[in-house]
């Protein structure tokens, strides 16, 4: 029995898009100005956010690899047929080309129909192995392959009025899971409970405000005592206690785009050691926030805040930069690694520009005050200076929990 390397899979209708038909339109039209830019007659974009951002669909690859292929006049979505028709009821493209398991190099089979040929493809550098890459060479043997990654993300990092009011929606939504962090927060309380009812409100409230968007990758990361010393530990069956450093993280994911909330909490009270780091952040957060503006480039926000640390003896506890952009990311996937708040980062801010302040210092175990301080809200670069959409209380005057 013949089993094919490649289907179209029609199952349902049309899903409702996350942006408009201009929205996708103007982001295709931007691409198509960077190929022609760049002599290219293709670009085969590879990576969960350039997929999601130019055909709304959002991967989870297991194993398999995906594709969106775009030309002068396609956008075609390469998908494994283990998802079905969702990749076609979700996509924004022209086509969508379905390959199978049945025999190795169906995915290239399924791209040479999509891009019979090409002399110059557009590829990402940054998110190709070694292996795909020469696989990808060899299937298309006369082409030449041109990373186009970070031209590609430095078209992502100016959102469109619609992308910001999406971003807008996804903080509020933050908020409701720090809201329902507080509501859960109990003495001896274990992690994965406070978490699991923050996810749970913010999946709800996505529910509500998006009823035709998927559901998925909206997480919470609630940490205690030592566990706060990372920015991205996961939750564990460890019980809160009353007077030890705590961490509230939300983070909402409304098809693909991705927003946080960060803050310290005290359940109880707060030790006159741990009060005084505390408060240092908060006046480095606060600072962060006044330093947004048009005109002003990543690095000086950087040296700025730096200063506040080194006035304090704290310089050397500061773990990452002062924030990062916001888009189509996740903790899986994607960054805008060309607009961080970093002293190597001469990026110059922007209107429309979507930009965290998240100051977070961390003291080793055995020093006063030991755990990770942490602060985040979200901006949205306007033409006189920035927008705080976070809207949630920060500090020891909101945040020390009494129950």
């Amino acid at each position: 029995m013949h089993m094919p390397d490649t289907l179209r899979i029609r199952n349902g209708q049309k899903a409702v898009a996350t942006f408009s038909a201009q929205e996708y339109a103007r982001r295709h039209a931007e691409v198509r100005a960077l190929m022609s830019a760049q002599q290219l007659e293709a670009l085969v974009l590879t990576s969960y956010h350039n997929v999601n951002y130019y055909n709304d669909y959002l991967y989870c690859a297991f194993g398999r690899a995906y594709a969106v292929v775009i030309t002068p006049d396609q956008v075609v979505l390469i998908s494994a047929n283990i998802d079905g028709g969702q990749p076609w009821r979700r996509s924004v493209g022209t086509d969508n080309i379905v390959y199978t398991d049945w025999r190795q190099g169906s995915f290239f089979t399924a791209l040479r129909q999509a891009l019979p040929r090409a002399g110059r493809i557009g590829v990402e550098g940054d998110h190709l192995t070694l292996h795909t890459h020469a696989a990808l060479a060899a299937c298309y043997p006369l082409a030449e392959l041109v990373d186009i990654s970070t031209a590609c993300m430095r078209l992502r990092l100016i959102k469109s009025a619609e992308e910001q009011a999406l971003i807008r929606q996804g903080a509020q939504v933050a908020n409701v899971g720090g809201a329902a962090v507080i509501e859960a927060l109990a003495d001896q309380a274990p992690e994965f409970e406070v978490a699991m009812h923050a996810t749970q409100a913010m999946v709800r409230d996505i529910a509500r405000r998006f009823p035709d968007s998927q559901l998925m990758d909206t997480w919470t990361l609630f940490q205690s005592g030592p566990n706060t010393d990372g920015a991205h530990n996961p939750v564990t069956s460890r019980r809160v206690s009353k007077g030890e450093i705590l961490s509230l993280n939300c983070f909402p994911m409304i098809s693909g785009y991705y927003t946080a909330l960060e803050r310290t909490l005290f359940l109880d009270h707060c030790p006159d050691e741990y009060l005084r780091l505390w408060q240092v952040n908060v006046q480095v957060h606060e600072a962060g926030q006044s330093l947004v503006r048009p005109g002003v480039r990543c690095c000086d926000i950087a040296a700025e805040l730096n200063e506040i640390y080194r006035q304090h003896d704290l310089l050397q506890y500061r773990t990452f930069g002062y924030g990062h952009s916001f888009g189509v990311l996740c903790h899986y996937y994607g960054r805008e690694a060309g607009l961080e708040l970093r002293e190597d980062i001469d990026t110059v801010l922007e209107p429309g520009m979507v930009v965290s302040i998240e100051p977070m210092i961390m003291l080793p175990q055995g020093l006063p005050g030991a755990g990770g301080y942490r602060e985040h809200d979200i901006l949205v670069v306007t033409e006189q200076g920035a927008d705080n959409i976070t809207q949630f209380p920060c500090g020891p005057q909101h945040n020390v929990i009494c129950q």
